[in-house]
């Protein structure tokens, strides 16, 4: 990816300059808040903490807050810049702290090139910081700073220059060498570049299993050996008792090259001189020591890495240190150990093994990973690392003794670290570990897309749903097939040749034959796999139905209301959508099916909202939407809204329910609480029903693109057993929640 200077500099600079602020999280509105915040109300917990120094943990952000620490003496391939210009890469690394692992950062720069002085002021950042991460420290110095603060300080100290490629890469040589069906104790290991990641990455490599007499390291002046004087004491460890020639010599018959140092070093013939299905993971950054196509042009057999990332096996340290410290500070760890380390490496490489998510298939393009020789370790964006790393060093952590606290749920810890990366993720884990309780069966007329499948094989492996896949037969089995999954996780029908086609053609004729239907015309809809499905749901051979990938809203509705019908006791069916915000969950209706209901049917739909919301164990508080605010405005469109707020009272008086009401009345508390504070709910509401499609549709569109909120949706409501209509194009995880959301409405109906 080519980047103009014009652009890193603008995105840098344009809007608020540079990269990071500090956003409170706390309210500040009103005096009240700022004696809260401030004097006087700060002083209960500093006293707390004075008897206490552990409750800073719990009254302070001590717990997530990481120090990243520089003199700017060894920037990412600029050398010895100073702290004021590493400080673009001091922040850059904040935020992927932020976004890979919701930890916070203030990113320090210091003015010194003194070991000591460097130590001195990381020691007085104790009572601030949970962990400090330094970067960019030159080598030798870097290794004594870090040595110091971790004999010294109570909290965890890492220097990601050196273990973070340590880690990423020993993961990727633990997998590479598999795969080649080597042995790391039997491999013979040339590492050119003798700097603070070399030496700490061969440290890793050893405790994994090579063996340090099989590895020859390189600097800019040649072999280490311990002939050479210029050697300091980090080097002089891995030097060899005898000469062992150039990087050309040393490259003969190895099996594995290692390149922590300049572009261009490596050429082709030394490639070509290597052992039998090498392994070359060239990691100089921008330019490798050899570039990726130059190296596969001359061998075959070739397993290459490098740290770009327009290549396969992209050595990126953003796979280590967030995760090794979110880990670390979640069990207040004093220090980041080698066990810790270890554990991430394995985690990382049993990661990379496993079937890769379409989630990360869509962060790049669509394009297929499977664990091979072009993915030896997992993609940055990959969420699932978050999940597998960070609680295997916690877990590493509290058998080595180095943990203040223990984690005793696990499973809970593991859902605790995905709501980091979403509140949606967490509305939507409830539905699916209900699912999870009681799989049903889910018919997807769409079997023949590749999404679907993808979807319905997650859902059968994480026990979601029995999934039933609709359409041809051979087309859906050589879908299979190609993505190597198992065809027994489907059951396939196909409209066009099932047995079952006869008995739903005659049923649905019996339901349509007054309105118009021949049992010639029954017979033609059910070889569509929507009527199919439809009828299928309706006999009971489908516990519900998700469809509408490919088609208009129109095309799935029209046959499931004619198949299934409309909820005992309902008129009409309705949309919600589930919409996150940053610190809240609403649920918009109706936003799909209904133009301008009347009061009746506005009762209806909140009735059904409510439902809805009870579902994901969530106490519905729902307000009526309108432009006037408790007669505010007297005009039929919101005397409409007022009658029907009292149509639902009488409805369901166990309902919260007020309005009509403006928006920002139903979502600002101290609205509510100075001005109207005779309504039936305190705090905002969570449920939003819309006078009519107009405004409900707008108003979700709009969050979901310059609100910055997530939906998920639509959640078609009011149908006698469970339909959803996908948006066209949905994801495969969108598919795999709105089949939790169904498999549950399912479970709840089986229940009345």
């Amino acid at each position: 990816m080519k980047i103009r200077t014009e652009e890193a500099l603008d995105y840098h600079s344009q809007g608020r300059r540079g990269k990071i602020e500090v956003v409170p999280t706390k309210p500040c509105l009103t005096s009240r808040d700022l004696s809260l915040a401030y004097t006087p109300g700060v002083a209960e917990p500093c006293r707390a903490i004075a008897k206490n120094e552990d409750e800073v943990y719990h009254y302070t952000a001590k717990g997530n807050l990481v120090a990243v620490v520089s003199n700017g003496t060894a920037v990412l391939g600029l050398g010895n810049i100073g702290p004021s210009a590493g400080k673009p890469v001091m922040e850059g690394k904040g935020v992927l702290f932020k976004r890979f692992a919701d930890i916070d950062v203030f990113d320090i720069e210091l003015k010194s090139l003194d070991a000591k002085e460097i130590i001195r002021a990381v020691q007085m950042l104790e009572p601030t910081f949970g962990g400090i991460n330094l970067e960019d420290i030159k080598a030798p110095e870097c290794f004594e700073i870090e040595e110091t603060l971790k004999e010294t300080m109570n909290i965890p100290v890492f220097h990601d220059d050196q273990h973070g490629t340590a880690i990423i890469s020993c993961a990727a040589l633990i997998n590479a060498v598999e795969l080649t069906g080597k042995k790391l104790s039997e491999i013979k290991l040339v590492v050119n570049g003798a700097g603070a990641s070399a030496i700490s990455c061969c440290k890793l490599y050893m405790k994994a299993g090579v063996k340090r007499e099989n590895i020859k390291m390189f600097d800019s002046k040649g072999c280490l050996t311990k002939s050479r004087k210029d050697l300091n004491k980090y080097k002089m460890e891995f030097a060899s008792d005898v000469e062992c020639g150039s990087l050309a010599d040393g490259m003969k018959g190895a099996d594995a090259f290692v390149g922590l140092s300049v572009g261009g070093v490596v050429t082709k013939d030394m490639i070509k001189g290597m052992a039998k299905d090498p392994i070359v993971f060239a990691m100089a950054n921008p330019d490798p020591e050899i570039m990726y196509d130059e190296a596969m042009s001359v061998r075959d057999d070739l397993i290459m890495a490098t740290g770009r990332s327009d290549f396969p096996n992209q050595v990126n340290n953003v796979l280590g240190f967030p995760f090794i410290f979110r880990g670390a500070l979640d069990v207040r760890a004093t220090t980041i150990n080698e066990e810790m380390k270890m554990a991430a490496v394995r985690a990382l490489a049993e990661l990379a093994r496993e079937k890769v998510p379409e989630m990360v298939r869509s962060a790049y393009g669509g394009e297929d990973f499977s664990f091979g020789r072009t993915y030896i370790i997992p993609k940055p964006f990959d969420p699932r690392v978050l999940w597998h790393v960070a609680p295997a060093v916690a877990k590493a952590a509290i058998e080595t003794g180095v943990a203040r606290i223990k984690i005793e749920d696990w499973d809970a810890y593991e859902d605790q670290l995905k709501e980091r990366l979403g509140l949606s993720k967490e509305v939507i884990r409830v539905m699916i570990h209900k699912a999870q309780k009681s799989p049903s069966r889910v018919v997807y007329p769409e079997g023949e897309e590749e999404k679907i499948i993808r979807a319905a094989h997650v859902c059968y492996q994480d026990n979601i749903a029995k999934p039933v896949l609709l359409g041809n037969q051979k087309i859906i089995e050589d879908m299979i097939d190609s993505l190597e999954y198992d065809r027994n996780e489907f059951e396939i029908f196909d409209p066009e040749s099932c047995p079952r086609c006869e008995t739903y053609a005659q049923e649905f004729f019996r339901k349509r034959q007054r309105k118009g239907a021949t049992l010639k015309e029954a017979r033609e809809l059910m070889k569509n796999p929507v009527y199919y499905g439809s009828m299928a749901l309706d006999m009971g051979d489908a516990d519900a139905m998700i469809s509408g990938l490919t088609t208009h809203y129109p095309t799935t509705i029209k046959p499931a209301l004619q198949c299934v019908g409309v909820k005992e006791g309902f008129k009409v069916v309705s949309g919600l959508y589930i919409v996150i915000t940053k610190k809240d969950v609403f649920f918009f209706a109706d936003t799909t099916v209904n133009i301008n209901p009347n009061a009746d049917e506005l009762a209806e739909i909140a009735v059904s909202a409510a439902d809805t919301v009870h579902a994901f164990d969530i106490v519905p508080k729902i307000a009526m939407l309108s432009f006037s605010n408790f007669g505010s405005a007297k005009y039929p469109e919101s005397i409409k809204v007022k009658e029907a707020v009292q149509k639902v009272k009488k409805l369901r008086p166990d309902l919260i329910i007020d309005g009509e009401m403006q928006a920002d009345s139903a979502v600002v508390p101290e609205i509510i609480e100075k001005d109207f504070p005779f309504c039936n709910f305190k705090g905002n509401a969570n449920v939003l029903i819309f006078p009519d499609l107009n405004s409900g549709n707008i108003t979700y569109k709009l969050m979901a693109r310059i609100g910055e909120a997530t939906v998920v949706g639509p959640i078609l409501m009011g149908m006698r057993k469970p339909v959803h209509v996908l948006q066209r194009g949905a994801t495969v995880d969108d598919i795999t929640n709105m089949t939790a959301i169904a498999v549950v409405e399912a479970n709840n109906q089986k229940k009345k």
